[in-house]
């Protein structure tokens, strides 16, 4: 093996797992836990909110 095809063959992995990343976060499965995790900082707010009352 010469350093091409070393070369092609990482690109290749790489490209795979590029495209499993963009799948798994743009699937439709984790949306709910995706918009949980947006929304945690403004949970502090609330907390404080009520505190303050």
């Amino acid at each position: 093996m010469d350093q091409g095809i070393i070369g092609s063959i990482f690109t290749i992995i790489v490209f795979v797992c590029f495209i499993g990343i963009v799948w798994w976060a743009f699937s439709s499965r984790n949306k709910q836990k995706f918009d949980e995790a947006a929304n945690l900082p403004f949970a502090d707010e609330e907390k404080e909110k009520s505190k303050e009352d």
